[in-house]
C-alpha cells in the first residue's frame, strides 16, 4: 500500500508539472495577436504624450478647475486594482483559506503590473517630469505627495519580494524540467533559483520569510490607498472633505481587486487550458468574495453621499445635485446599479457564480469601477469653493482630449503587456504549494 501511495503521488506530481509548465514550453506561442495588440495601444499613447510634452498640458482638456484629469482617475483605478495582492497574498493566505492557492500567484502579478503603471501615470500627469527628481531630493514630509511617492514605493517593493520568494520552488522545477527552454529563459530560472533544492533549512526560510512579507504586505496595501484617499480630502472641494474616504476607497479597491482576479482566471484558464486548476468550484468561491464586498462597498456608499445629501449645503449641495439630477447623474445611476447593485443581485444565485456569468458582471464591476473614480475626480474639481471670475467656458467643462484618451489605453496595454509577459516566464499557479496541499511534499533532494 505504501508503494502504492507514493507512485501515486508520484504520478500527480508529474501530471501537476507537466500541466503547469506547458504554457512556458518554446513551442507554445500564446498571445502574439494579443501582445501585438497591445504594443500598437502603446505606440499610439507614447505619441500623444511625445505632443504633451513637446506643446505642454495645453493639449489636454485639464485647466485651472480640473487640474486633475482620467491620469488622476486611471491612477486611483490602477491603486486599487493593485490591492488584489494582499488580499489574495496575504489576508486569505493567513486565514488559512486554502482553496485561494491557485490565485496567489495571478494576483501577484497583477498587483505588480498595476502598481508599475500607476507610478508611471503619476510622471505622466506632470507637466514637467524632469522635475520629478526634485521631489525625491527636495520632498517635505509635510506634503501628501510624498507620503504617496513613499507608500507606493514600500508597496512595490514587498509585492516584488512576496512574488519572488513563493516562486523560488518554482523557478527550480522550471531549471530542472524546462531543459528546452531558450537559453536567456535557462540562465534566468538558474540564476533566480539561487540553489534551491528543497533541503529542510531552505523550506524553513522561506516559509518564515514568506510570512514576515506576508503580514508586512496587509498594513502597506491598507495605506496605499488610505493615503490616496487622504491627496484628496486634504484638498478643499466638495465631495472630498470627508473622513469616510479612507475605508471608501479601501472597500471599493478590494471589490475592484476582486473582480479582476475573475476576469484573468477566466481568460488565463481558457489560453493555457488549466481548468481543472482553475475550477467552476473556484469561480464559485470568489463569487460568494465578490458579493461580500459588494455589500461592504455598497454601505460606504450610502454613508459617503447620505450626510451631504441630508444637509444640501452650499456647493456641497450642487455638487450632490448634479451627481444625482444634473449632467452627471446618467452616468452615476448606471455606476451604481450595473457596476455595484447588480452584482450583488446576480451573485447571490448558483447560477451567477458560473464562470461566464461571473466573467460578465466582473467586467461590469470593473467598469463601474473606472467611471466611479471619473466622478470622485471630475465634478467635485468643477464646483470649486471659490470660484475664479469670468473664466472661459472651457473652465466649466472637461472631456478628455484624444491625447489624454490614448495615454489612458496605452498604460491600461502596459499593464496588461506586464501581465502577459510573466505569464509566459513564470508559472501562473504555485506548483510547490498545489503538490503541498494534495498531501504530496516533494521528497527533499540531495545537495
Amino acid at each position: 500500500m505504501a508503494k502504492d501511495k507514493i507512485f501515486l503521488n508520484d504520478q500527480f506530481n508529474q501530471k501537476v508539472e507537466k500541466d503547469l509548465l506547458a504554457h512556458l514550453l518554446p513551442n507554445k506561442k500564446v498571445g502574439n495577436i494579443f501582445i501585438f495588440v497591445l504594443l500598437a495601444f502603446i505606440l499610439v499613447g507614447i505619441y500623444a504624450y511625445y505632443r504633451q510634452l513637446r506643446y505642454g498640458l495645453i493639449v489636454t482638456s485639464m485647466r485651472d478647475y480640473t487640474s486633475w484629469g482620467v491620469y488622476i482617475s486611471n491612477f486611483v483605478f490602477l491603486v486599487a486594482i493593485s490591492l488584489v495582492g494582499s488580499l489574495f497574498s496575504s489576508i486569505l493566505k493567513l486565514s488559512k483559506a486554502t482553496w485561494s492557492t491557485p490565485l496567489t500567484r495571478i494576483s501577484e502579478i497583477i498587483a505588480i503590473a498595476a502598481i508599475i503603471c500607476a507610478s508611471v501615470i503619476i510622471i505622466v500627469d506632470m507637466g514637467r517630469p524632469d522635475r520629478f527628481i526634485n521631489v525625491l531630493i527636495h520632498g517635505r514630509i509635510q506634503s501628501p505627495i510624498i507620503w504617496d511617492v513613499i507608500i507606493i514605493t514600500t508597496y512595490l517593493t514587498i509585492s516584488v519580494l512576496l512574488l519572488y520568494i513563493s516562486l523560488i520552488p518554482d523557478l527550480a522545477i522550471c531549471r530542472d524540467k524546462l531543459t528546452d527552454a531558450p537559453g536567456w529563459k535557462k540562465w534566468f530560472y538558474k540564476v533566480f533559483s539561487i540553489n534551491w533544492h528543497g533541503t529542510p533549512e531552505q523550506n524553513n526560510i522561506l516559509h518564515k520569510v514568506s510570512f514576515m512579507l506576508s503580514v508586512m504586505v496587509i498594513p502597506v496595501a491598507f495605506a496605499i490607498h488610505t493615503v490616496t484617499s487622504w491627496l484628496f480630502s486634504t484638498t478643499w472641494r466638495p465631495g472630498w472633505d470627508s473622513t469616510n474616504l479612507g475605508p471608501y476607497f479601501v472597500s471599493g479597491a478590494l471589490m475592484a481587486g476582486a473582480a479582476v482576479i475573475i476576469v484573468a482566471m477566466y481568460f488565463i484558464r481558457n489560453a493555457l487550458n488549466i481548468k481543472e486548476y482553475l475550477t467552476d468550484k473556484l469561480f464559485d468561491h470568489m463569487g460568494k468574495l465578490l458579493v461580500l464586498l459588494s455589500l461592504v462597498y455598497l454601505y460606504f456608499n450610502i454613508n459617503e453621499y447620505l450626510g451631504p445629501a441630508f444637509k444640501m449645503v452650499g456647493v456641497e449641495g450642487e455638487h450632490i445635485i448634479e451627481l444625482f439630477f444634473g449632467k452627471y447623474a446618467s452616468m452615476y445611476w448606471l455606476v451604481q446599479v450595473f457596476g455595484l447593485v447588480l452584482p450583488i443581485v446576480v451573485l447571490v444565485f448558483a447560477w451567477g457564480r458560473k464562470p461566464l456569468p461571473m466573467l460578465i458582471i466582473s467586467i461590469l464591476v470593473l467598469l463601474g469601477a473606472w467611471f466611479k473614480r471619473f466622478l470622485i475626480v471630475i465634478p467635485s474639481l468643477q464646483h470649486p469653493y471659490l470660484p475664479i471670475q469670468d473664466v472661459d467656458e472651457s473652465y466649466r467643462h472637461y472631456i478628455p482630449s484624444w491625447e489624454e484618451w490614448a495615454i489612458t489605453f496605452a498604460s491600461f496595454a502596459g499593464c496588461l503587456l506586464i501581465i502577459t509577459f510573466l505569464v509566459k516566464l513564470l508559472p501562473v499557479i504555485p506548483i510547490w504549494e498545489t503538490k503541498k496541499e494534495e498531501g504530496n511534499e516533494p521528497k527533499q533532494q540531495e545537495v
